[in-house]
């Protein structure tokens, strides 16, 4: 048996002995059984379950290269960033982040709760289910776990010291090529691009010298902006819910960014079940569902932001009148660009999303990536004038009445 001192990658009956050695989270004659179960780009998963009971828990294991490519080489230390960035979302956001039981900085993993009784939120969305209390959830998480760790909350040396804490570049870099500079260039040449629409995509985003030029003051704003600990990968494959409960999981791309990128992230994802939703005829109770969310994320964001902002913020000169309003706006441009950055990446560059590639008609799905790529167009380009959900929306809902195929 293995003695877990020296790093390896574990398969899963070395999981077993490994649970069994550093956690008493079993009973000692529990009957354990254990499967890889991860579908994401980075890590091995697994679940690890006592089939006498039915107790069970994850074990998640960091490799020193991304699943989705061996040239990504990765540090494993961003298992030790996300397990403490999910400690602390829990005492920021409780409830709302999975509950984490051991790191283990030797074997590059760590254990936490099991939710196998939720589902992937990009899975259930396109299934067509409805969540109400989604996006209380959602925002609550996104002001709790941003405007907490900014400067206008934090002692500034404190929030130094956590800038420095959470140092993120194998990862950050992976954001920096695949959401701020392949998507527009292609420069690596390993974009993977919808054949009926290559064209479109070659004229339209890499053609285009305006968003080109935005594209590249946002990725230094990216690289630059250390407002708050950002999540770093928040679309709907780093949630999971059910009917009573929302968690956010996997922030192992967790780094001091822009407030803008997470809240961004989401609206674009909830964007791509909109508009799956919208060329795929779905039911009309789903899509005006999805309308509300869109809405009521940007919403319920800048409304408890203020809030929050009013109960917690202690620098002396972020009181003065005006401030809070001036910083809001100033995050919800940033979201805006980041809406487009993330619908444009995900359909022009290498990481792509279910919600779009399982359309099974070529003609909707053509329909369904223009709506994205002009929306999100309009969004990095036009910035500035969207500080409202429903401001939001509607870039989508012209979008996708200028491309209307039917």
């Amino acid at each position: 048996m293995a003695d877990f001192n020296t790093y390896f990658l574990m398969n899963a009956d070395e999981v077993i002995s490994y649970v069994e050695k550093k956690t008493d989270f079993f009973d000692k004659d529990a009957e354990l059984s254990c499967a890889e179960i991860g579908d994401g780009n980075l890590n091995y998963v697994f679940r690890v379950i006592d089939e006498q009971t039915g107790s069970s828990l994850i074990v998640k294991q960091a490799g020193d290269t991304a699943r989705i490519s061996d040239e990504f080489k990765l540090s494993t230390n961003r298992i030790r960033i996300e397990s403490n960035v999910l400690k602390l979302e829990g005492e920021l956001a409780p409830g709302l982040v999975p509950d984490v039981y051991l790191f283990d900085d030797v074997m590059n993993c760590c254990m936490m709760e099991d939710l196998s009784d939720h589902t992937i939120l990009r899975t259930a969305l396109n299934e067509g289910r409805i969540f109400p209390k989604l996006a209380d959830d959602l925002t609550t998480f996104l002001v709790n776990t941003l405007l907490l760790t900014s400067d206008v909350v934090m002692e500034h040396k404190a929030k130094k010291a956590l800038v420095q804490d959470y140092i993120n570049p194998e990862l950050c870099e992976i954001s920096e090529d695949l959401v701020y500079s392949e998507p527009f260039t292609d420069h690596n040449n390993r974009n993977d691009l919808f054949p009926a629409n290559k064209e479109w995509i070659e004229e339209n985003i890499y053609g285009d010298d305006k968003l080109r030029f935005e594209a590249a003051k946002l990725k230094f704003a990216f690289m630059t902006n250390a407002q708050a600990l950002v999540h770093g990968d928040l679309h709907s494959g780093s949630v999971f819910v059910k009917e009573d409960s929302t968690k956010v999981i996997d922030p192992e791309f967790a780094f001091y960014g822009p407030m803008g990128y997470d809240v961004g992230n989401v609206v674009a994802n909830l964007m791509f079940a909109w508009s799956r939703a919208y060329v795929t005829n779905a039911d009309e109770k789903y899509v005006s569902w999805l309308e509300e969310m869109i809405k009521d994320t940007v919403n319920l964001f800048a409304e408890k932001f203020l809030a929050s902002w009013n109960e917690n913020v202690t620098d002396i000169m972020a009181k003065e009148r005006g401030f809070d309003c001036w910083y809001l706006d100033s995050v919800l441009q940033d979201t805006a660009s980041v809406t487009g950055m993330e619908m444009i990446r995900r359909i022009a560059g290498l990481a792509k999303v279910k919600d779009l590639t399982t359309i099974a008609d070529d003609e909707q799905r053509v329909m369904a990536e223009r709506i994205c790529l002009s929306a999100a167009k309009q969004f990095i380009l036009e910035s500035g004038s969207y500080k409202t959900g429903e401001q939001f929306l509607k870039v989508l809902k012209d979008s996708a009445s200028s491309h209307n195929m039917r």
